[in-house]
This record gives C-alpha cells, sequence and structure tokens, in this order.
C-alpha cells in the first residue's frame, strides 16, 4: 500500500510539473505600436497559443526601439515594419533570416478645415510641401519607429527639412501612434499614420483622412528570429514556431480576418514582397 501511495504521489508530482512547464512555455515578440494598438495582436495571438501551447509576450514600442531589444537578446522574435533597418538588423548578424508577414498603408490625417488643403491629394510629397509652406500644425512620432523612418523618408522626398520648423509648426512628441493621434486630434494638426491604427482610433475629434493612394505609402511588415548563436538564451524553437505560423495559410487566414467595422487592417503577403495590386 505505501509504495502504490508513493507511485501515485510520484506520478501526481510529474504531471504537475509538466502542466506547470506548459503553462510557462511562452517567448518574447519586440513589436510596433501599430500591430499592438491596431488590435491584431489581440485577435492573433490566442489563435497560435491555443494551436502551438506557446505564449506570447509582446513588448509594443517604435521599430528601432524593438531592433535594439533584439540586439540585446532581450526578445527572441522581432516584428516590425523598416524593411531598410531590418535588413541591416540581419546585414550585422544580429537575427534573421527575415520574413514577409503583411502589408498595409500610411496615410496622411489632418483636421476637416485643411488649412495647408491638401484634402484627396496623392502626391504626398505635395501635400507635405504645401503643409511646410502653409507652416500648419504637424505632430511626429521622433521615436526611430518604422512610421517616423517612413515619414523622414517622405519629407526628403519632398525636398524639405522638418527641422526648421522644430518647436513651431512641427511637433515631435516621441511617443507611439496612439499619442500622437490624440495630439493631433487635440491640436487640429496633421499626422502620418498607419491605415490599422487610424482604424482602430476612436478620438478622432475634427481628424480625416486628407492623403492616401500614393505608392510611396506602402507599409511592409517583417519578422525575423533573434540569433541564438550571438544569444544562447532566447528561445529559438518556440520562436521559429511563432514565425512559422505567421507564414503558414493559418497565420495568413488569421492576419486578414481581423477586420473593424468590416474593414481589414493588414493584408498577409508571406508568398509575396509586393500586394496584388
Amino acid at each position: 500500500m505505501i509504495s502504490w501511495i508513493l507511485r501515485r504521489g510520484l506520478l501526481a508530482a510529474v504531471v504537475l510539473s509538466f502542466a506547470a512547464n506548459a503553462q510557462e512555455r511562452s517567448i518574447t515578440v519586440a513589436s510596433t505600436t501599430s500591430t499592438e494598438q491596431s488590435g491584431l495582436f489581440g485577435h492573433i495571438l490566442p489563435l497560435f497559443t491555443r494551436e502551438a501551447g506557446i505564449a506570447v509576450r509582446v513588448v509594443a514600442v517604435g521599430t528601432g526601439q524593438a531592433l535594439d531589444i533584439g540586439r540585446r537578446g532581450d526578445a527572441d522574435v522581432v516584428f516590425v515594419h523598416d524593411r531598410a533597418a531590418e535588413e541591416r538588423f540581419v546585414a550585422e548578424g544580429s537575427g534573421g533570416p527575415r520574413r514577409h508577414v503583411m502589408y498595409n498603408d500610411f496615410v496622411v490625417v489632418g483636421p476637416a478645415a485643411d488649412p495647408a488643403r491638401v484634402n484627396g491629394l496623392r502626391d504626398t510629397a505635395e501635400a507635405l510641401r504645401r503643409i511646410a509652406a502653409a507652416r500648419a500644425p504637424f505632430v511626429s512620432r521622433g521615436d526611430r519607429s518604422g512610421t517616423h523612418a517612413a515619414e523622414l523618408r517622405l519629407w526628403r522626398q519632398a525636398e524639405v527639412d522638418p527641422a526648421g520648423g522644430r518647436g513651431a509648426w512641427y511637433r515631435e512628441i516621441g511617443q507611439g501612434m496612439g499619442p500622437v493621434l490624440n495630439t493631433a486630434a487635440a491640436q487640429n494638426a496633421y499626422a502620418l499614420t498607419d491605415r490599422g491604427t487610424w482604424l482602430a482610433f476612436r478620438n478622432r475629434q475634427e481628424l480625416r483622412i486628407a492623403v492616401e493612394g500614393d505608392a510611396r505609402l506602402f507599409n511592409q511588415y517583417g519578422v525575423m528570429p533573434v540569433n541564438p548563436r550571438r544569444h544562447p538564451h532566447v528561445k529559438a524553437a518556440d520562436g521559429q514556431r511563432f514565425i512559422d505560423w505567421l507564414v503558414s495559410a493559418a497565420g495568413q487566414a488569421a492576419i486578414a480576418g481581423h477586420k473593424i467595422e468590416g474593414e481589414q487592417l493588414f493584408f498577409p503577403n508571406a508568398a509575396r514582397p509586393e500586394p496584388t495590386s
């Protein structure tokens, strides 16, 4: 009887230990505020966890900060949207390979009164030139995010240096997309935002989409594992499981299924680098 009790006790301890380990199985993903604030992760991560048994902890920051987190080995996977910076991350040996996951686009939003007269333009460079010429308020993330990098690239294409208006009409707040949109709404200012965050944003007040449809506003997202040879503690196998799921038929369908009021926020394109239209 004593032997039977001991065996049962040992079995129970093993089962409890297994259950505890299963509950603790998790990875850390350094990603962008747009994937978090748009509600994408809230939609897809429970589906992945249910299928794989792996919980995902998201650190949502700007792309530059997310890549730095990966460089330090403080995340297992990096999921961001600044292709040039991502390719540098891979080239320097911090992680990779890089995979396409999905895309959407950026839009310029602004006040309904439209003091810069840019509503309806498809030429983003011309819109930015008009905003600068009118010295109309513009709120920038100023945080090394993928959106900030895209914004600065667009200013260069417009041949405008917004630094000359810093502190006057050009306002850098060093925060994520949500605070930028809140500030723009409060100050009747223009801003560049990804469409996913805009669709999820509710405090629009007088803000409207002013500029959209320019090919230069294309916004690609990529995912990369952090290099386990450089950081042996990273959970390489579970991180790769998450990446494989994102680019699988199931993961791509989950991304396509995230909608707000019937409008799709992100378009999966793991199989091809550019949109189909």
